[in-house]
C-alpha cells in the first residue's frame, strides 16, 4: 500500500462540483482540487465516464489531492451523458467526446486559477482520450500522461484479438450497459435529475450491437486510433502500462511511432496506476508524474528527460500460478525504441516437434478440442482472484508443442515474439493461437506470451479472405510485448492450437491446420544484459494523499472464477466474477451495491454451442430513494449470425419503472 501523505507544500481546497459550459449549452460536471496560495497554476485533467461523484470517488482524492498539494489544479471531469454531466452518451471514444474535451480544456485554461496550461492524465478510458484529444491539438494542452491505453482500437483493446472476437467484447458491453442509465445526483443537478435519468433510460442501447457490426478494422475502429496519424500528436507523451495488462504493447508502439518528446514505462503491474498495485513492486508513480509535469509545464529541470526513453521490468521466471501478488525481476532500459540492442533470433519449428536447431522439414496437423484455452485466464488483468493462466500442460495436450533443448545459458527477451507460420487448412475459416511457454526442468510450464490470429485476416484486418482448403499460406502471429528471463536449464516451448476458448470465439467449423515444419519458425527479440542497467535511478517509494473515506460492507459470497466440465456430455462452463461490492460513502450519504457475473459455455466438438451470459445488478441507496438496474444478456451464434439478447429492468424503491428487451441477429463476417 502507498504511504499516505497529509502534509504538502500547499493546502488543498476541494470543490465538490463545478460545471464546465460547452458551446451547445451542455454542461459537464467536474470535481476540482485547488492549491491554495499558489496563484495561477497549470491544470491536470482526468476525463472519464465513471461518475466522479460516486463511481471513482474512493480513489480520485489519493491522486488528485496529492498533485494539487504540489502546485497543480486537478480536475476530474464526467464525460457527456455520464455522472452529473448533461447530455447522452452513444458509445466509447466518440468524436463528440473528443470535441467536448477540447472545449473543456480551453475553458479550464481560461480560469483565473489556471496559468493557461493543461495536461491530461488517465488510465484506460482516460488514457485513450488523452491521446485522442492530443491528436486534435487543442492549444492549451501541453502534455499527456497515458496509462493502460491503446493507440489502435482494433488491434489492442477488449473487442478483437488478431481479428478474432474477444471474450471481453460482450462482457464489457454488458458492464457499460449496467452503467449508462444510472441517474445523476440531485445534490448536484437539482430537481431535473429525474428528467435526465429518464432520458438516459430511453437512450440506453447495448453497445455490442455497434461493435459486432464492425468485425474488420474499418473506419469505425480507425476513428480514435491515433496510430492512423502519429504525426498529429506533437506534444510530449509519457506512456505507461504493465506486463499483466492488456495494453502493454501500446507503449513500444507509441515510442516507435511518435516523433516528439516521449518516455515509456512498463512494470510488472496489472491494470492499475503504478503507485497502487495488486502486483508488486509498486513505485513512487505520483512523484514521477510531478517530475514530468514540473519539467514540461513549470520549466523545472527534474532530470526526467535525461533518462532512457524506455524503462521496463525484466521479469524473472516463475512457476505457473493463477494469481501473483509480486513478480521478481529488475529494471532495465533502452535509450531508444526500436533499440539496436535487440537481436532477432530465429528458432525453426521442426519436424519431431523440436524447437530450434538445424531445419527439419515435415508436416504436423492439429484440430484442437474446444477445451484448449480454459487455462488462459483473463485478457487483461486487475491482479486479483485467479486472473492469470495456470500450468500450460493441460492446454498443451490439445496443441502442437515444439520444445527446445534445455538452455545452456540464460536467455532474456524484450519485445514481441513472432511466430511465422506456413500452413494449410481443411476449412475456409480457421484461427490459430500461439503460446510461448517457459518450461521448468520438472515439466511445469508458465505462459510467457500469447497471440491469436483469425486466418482469414492473415494478410489484412481490413480485407478478410477465405482460405482455400489444401492451399499453403503464410501468416505471422504476433504475441504481446514482454520482458522475460529464461534461466539456464529451462526449455522454450511454442504451442499452436486451433481453439483458445473462451479468450476468443471459435470458428464456425472445427478446422484442421497442417503446419509446414522447418518452413515455420519462432522469432525472439533477444536482449543481452547490459551493465548500464545497474546505474538506473531508483524509483522512490509509493505515496498518495488520503483517499475519501468509504465503508466496505459484507456481501453474499460472490461467484468465483470456476471451470466446470461435464465429462459425459462434454459441456464446459467458465465463470468470471464481476464487480461484487457494497460500498458506503458517508460524506455524501450514499451506498452502492453491485454484483455481476460473466459466464462462458461451450460443448466440446460443437463450436456453434458457444454462449456468453452476463448478469449485472447495481443498486444506489440515497436518503431520498433507492434505485436498481438489473440486466441480463446472452451472446450466441449459428453458422451465419451472432445473436444478441438483452433484457433491462430498472426499479425505484422496489417498483419497476422501465423495461426493454433486445433480440437481434448480426451476420458473421468471417469470424
Amino acid at each position: 500500500m502507498p504511504q499516505v501523505r497529509t502534509e504538502f507544500p500547499y493546502p488543498v481546497k476541494v470543490v465538490e462540483n463545478i460545471f464546465v459550459p460547452l458551446a451547445d449549452g451542455t454542461r459537464l460536471a467536474a470535481k476540482l482540487w485547488l492549491p491554495e496560495g499558489a496563484g495561477k497554476v497549470p491544470a491536470i485533467l482526468e476525463y472519464l465516464p465513471y461518475r466522479k461523484r460516486d463511481g471513482t470517488r474512493y480513489r480520485d482524492q489519493g491522486m488528485h489531492k496529492y498533485l494539487a498539494g504540489h502546485g497543480y489544479a486537478c480536475i476530474r471531469l464526467d464525460i457527456r451523458g455520464t455522472g452529473d454531466s448533461d447530455g447522452l452518451i452513444d458509445d466509447e471514444y466518440t468524436v463528440q467526446e473528443q470535441l467536448d474535451g477540447c472545449e473543456a480544456i480551453a475553458w479550464l485554461a481560461a480560469q483565473d486559477w489556471c496559468d493557461g496550461q493543461v495536461s491530461m492524465i488517465g488510465i484506460s478510458w482516460g488514457g485513450f482520450n488523452g491521446l485522442q484529444i492530443a491528436a486534435r491539438q487543442p492549444e492549451a494542452l501541453k502534455t499527456v500522461i497515458t496509462v493502460g491505453s491503446t493507440d489502435d482500437r482494433y488491434a489492442t483493446d477488449i473487442h478483437w484479438l488478431g481479428g478474432c472476437l474477444s471474450k471481453d467484447n460482450f462482457d464489457w458491453s454488458s458492464t457499460m450497459f449496467a452503467h449508462n442509465d444510472l441517474p445523476p445526483d440531485p445534490a448536484i443537478v437539482g430537481a431535473r435529475w429525474r428528467e435526465m435519468w429518464r432520458a438516459r433510460m430511453e437512450h440506453q442501447r447495448p453497445w455490442i450491437l455497434n461493435w459486432l457490426r464492425h468485425q474488420r478494422r474499418d473506419e469505425f475502429w480507425k476513428q480514435g486510433s491515433v496510430c492512423e496519424d502519429f504525426p498529429a500528436i506533437k506534444i510530449p507523451v509519457y506512456a505507461v502500462s504493465g506486463w499483466a495488462d492488456n495494453y502493454s504493447e501500446t507503449v513500444p508502439r507509441l515510442l516507435a511511432g511518435l516523433s516528439g518528446p516521449r518516455l515509456g514505462l512498463v512494470g510488472p503491474w496489472a491494470h492499475s496506476y503504478p503507485y497502487d498495485v495488486a502486483v508488486a513492486p509498486a513505485i513512487g508513480w505520483l512523484q514521477e508524474v510531478l517530475r514530468w509535469c514540473d519539467h514540461w509545464m513549470k520549466g523545472v529541470e527534474t532530470g526526467i528527460m535525461e533518462e532512457p526513453m524506455y524503462r521496463v521490468w525484466m521479469q524473472d521466471s516463475v512457476p505457473p500460478s493463477t494469481c501473483y501478488t509480486e513478480r521478481r525481476g529488475r529494471w532495465v532500459a533502452e535509450e531508444s525504441w526500436p533499440s539496436p540492442n535487440i537481436t532477432p533470433q530465429k528458432l525453426p519449428l521442426n519436424a519431431g516437434m523440436r524447437l530450434g536447431g538445424a531445419v527439419q522439414a515435415g508436416d504436423a496437423a492439429i484440430c484442437s478440442p474446444l477445451w484448449v484455452g480454459l487455462n488462459a485466464g483473463e485478457v487483461g488483468r486487475y491482479g486479483e482472484d485467479a486472473d492469470w493462466p495456470g500450468d500450460q500442460r493441460e492446454d498443451d495436450g490439445g496443441s502442437l508443442v515444439f520444445l527446445s533443448e534445455p538452455l545452456t545459458e540464460p536467455l532474456e527477451i524484450l519485445g514481441a515474439p513472432l511466430v511465422h507460420l506456413h500452413f494449410s487448412s481443411d476449412k475456409p475459416q480457421a484461427l490459430v493461437a500461439a503460446r510461448l511457454n517457459d518450461v521448468m526442468p520438472d515439466g511445469r510450464s508458465t505462459r510467457v506470451g500469447v497471440g491469436v490470429l483469425n486466418l482469414t485476416h492473415r494478410d489484412s484486418h481490413e480485407h478478410a479472405t477465405a482460405l482455400e482448403p489444401g492451399k499453403t499460406y503464410g501468416a505471422v502471429v504476433e504475441m504481446d510485448d514482454i520482458a522475460h528471463h529464461f534461466p539456464k536449464g529451462h526449455r522454450l516451448a511454442v504451442a499452436l492450437s486451433t481453439a483458445y476458448y473462451p479468450l476468443v470465439w471459435p470458428s464456425p467449423e472445427l478446422a484442421t491446420l497442417t503446419v509446414k515444419c522447418g518452413d515455420s519458425w519462432l522469432e525472439l527479440p533477444v536482449r543481452p544484459p547490459r551493465e548500464t542497467d545497474k546505474n538506473l535511478r531508483a524509483f522512490e517509494s509509493p505515496e498518495e494523499a488520503q483517499d475519501t473515506p468509504t465503508i466496505a460492507h459484507p456481501t453474499p459470497e460472490a461467484p468465483r472464477r470456476r471451470i466446470t466440465r461435464d465429462l459425459l456430455s462434454g459441456h464446459i462452463t467458465v465463470d468470471y466474477p464481476r464487480w461484487n461490492a457494497a460500498t458506503e460513502m458517508p460524506d455524501i450519504e450514499q451506498t452502492h451495491v453491485s454484483s455481476g457475473i460473466c459466464r462462458h459455455e461451450i460443448t466440446d466438438g460443437d463450436p456453434l454451442s458457444a454462449l456468453t451470459f452476463t448478469e449485472s445488478r447495481v443498486e444506489i441507496r440515497r436518503t431520498d430513494t433507492t434505485i436498481e438496474h438489473h440486466s441480463i444478456g446472452t451472446l450466441t451464434c449459428d453458422a451465419k449470425d451472432f445473436i444478441v439478447r438483452m433484457q433491462l429492468r430498472i426499479s425505484e424503491n422496489g417498483t419497476e419503472i422501465f423495461a426493454r428487451d433486445w433480440d437481434e441477429r448480426i451476420p458473421r463476417d468471417m469470424v
